[in-house]
């Protein structure tokens, strides 16, 4: 068995990355900002990432923010990797980040090639939108009485615990590039996602689809974001529905 850092491991995805991985018996450190005895700032680095870092053979990246700030965290983890001789760095990113020109797309792309020239052994893992995200849009848009949708697009949200199963899987194996993407089940519409979730939560909402413009929207509209060749999930949008609301009313 490995020694595994997770970043990240305190998150939606890190968090089950790391119960996997210490069922499988390995030793697993979970690094995030305030989770002790490994609290970093990836985008600030320093002596705390080397220690956390000092004597991991593999480091699962799944720290993220949408608030900027991806890139130069990777500079730094991948620079104290390098230091610490870790075997294997895995990064998971997002299909469709090198199709849709939208800015946090872009930025893991940014990471994913730093990842690529780092110099370490390396698998990059690209998965489709987590059910809980949709959710959490969904949630945001119907505090209007009219939940306005984008026309014409579509998702295919993937369960969160199988993407964390597929992590794991790789983290314990040999580093293999980019892997086969891991797409849900099911490529919806974003207005049957909407409806499904008005169903489930015990709202009444119009539900009104609304053209938009700018080339990130058209990326989304063209389904660039999608891998309808890989749907491999298994569980479904309305499964993670039943198991997760009840009634917000």
């Amino acid at each position: 068995m490995t020694t595994i850092l997770v970043t990240g491991g305190t998150g939606t995805l890190g968090r089950l990355v790391a119960e996997r991985l210490r069922a499988d018996g390995h030793e697993v450190r979970v690094l995030s900002r305030h989770a002790q005895p490994y609290a970093v700032d990836l985008r600030e680095g320093g002596a705390a990432l080397d220690v956390a870092v000092e004597g991991v053979d593999t480091v699962v990246h799944c720290a993220t923010t949408q608030t900027g700030g991806d890139e130069k965290a990777a500079v730094n983890l991948i620079a104290a990797a390098r230091r610490a001789g870790v075997g294997h760095l895995v990064y998971i990113s997002i299909v469709g980040v090198d199709r849709v020109p939208f800015g946090y797309y872009r930025s893991k792309l940014a990471v994913e090639k730093q990842v690529e020239e780092s110099g370490l052994g390396w698998t990059v893992l690209r998965a489709t939108q987590f059910h809980d995200l949709l959710v959490r849009a969904l949630r945001a848009m119907a505090k209007s009485p009219v939940l306005v949708l984008p026309a014409g697009v579509s998702d295919q949200p993937v369960e969160v615990a199988e993407v964390a199963d597929r992590l794991a899987e790789l983290a314990a194996g040999s580093p293999a590039g980019r892997v086969a993407d891991l797409g849900g089940p099911e490529v919806r519409s974003f207005e049957s996602l909407a409806q499904a979730y008005v169903k489930a939560s015990g709202r009444r909402r119009a539900v009104v689809n609304v053209p938009l413009t700018g080339k990130a929207y058209r990326g989304f509209r063209a389904g660039g974001h999608l891998a309808p060749e890989q749907a491999v999930g298994k569980g479904t949008f309305e499964e993670y529905l039943a198991r997760s609301l009840g009634s917000e009313g």
